[in-house]
């Protein structure tokens, strides 16, 4: 039996492979399969969209595995924007310096106490066809007054982390791959895994 993880992003499998290291599983991804899936993920919530990205996949390779995750930043000030529309935020041409530049456009003038945020990671656990777990995970911060860091990718370099006086893209990997919001949903599939 093998571990899917329902993404194409090299990003998002190089950071899971990192915390799953030690899984009895191997772990690929959809680019190492030998069928195409076109995903639509119109979901309300990150757990629908986890879902939709794991269900085909699912249904189609009945003997693994599949996990798909969704995740994406929440500014209480915005009332849980960009939330599942984290991904194209700032329109159909975004880029990762787009999105975090209209967050910080979206909250000028804005006072430090109001600038509270969290990531969230959903994850869907998914054997032929039927959702067998669901995992979450947050990491909660404020955003930056402007953005600071290369580590990482998507809105890490504008989540800053009180307790490290850092963003997330400012912290070394080894920490982020300890603390961030993906780190603790992959976590706890982890200690799933190994109990199977």
């Amino acid at each position: 039996m093998r571990l899917i993880i329902a993404t194409s992003n090299k990003d998002k499998l190089k950071e899971i492979k990192s915390i799953l290291r030690s899984v009895k599983f191997p772990i690929i991804c959809l680019a190492d399969l030998d069928k195409k899936f076109h995903i639509k993920e119109n979901g309300k919530t990150f757990l629908e969209n986890a879902v939709k990205k794991t269900e085909p996949v699912s249904r189609a390779f009945p003997d693994d595995l599949v996990v798909g995750e969704d995740s994406g930043l929440s500014v209480d000030y915005l009332k849980g924007k960009p939330g599942v529309y984290s991904k194209r935020y700032s329109g159909r041409r975004w880029t990762y310096e787009k999105n975090n530049l209209k967050i910080l456009k979206d909250l000028e003038g804005v006072i430090w106490k109001k600038r509270k945020a969290h990531f969230s990671a959903t994850l869907a656990v998914m054997k032929a066809g039927k959702l067998i777990k669901k995992i979450e995970g947050r990491l909660s911060g404020y955003i930056s007054y402007e953005s600071r860091g290369t580590g990482g990718f998507g809105y890490d370099p504008i989540l800053y982390i009180p307790k490290y006086k850092k963003t997330v893209a400012q912290l070394p990997a080894s920490i982020k791959n300890r603390i961030s919001h993906r780190a603790h949903a992959f976590r706890r599939l982890k200690t799933y895994l190994n109990k199977r």
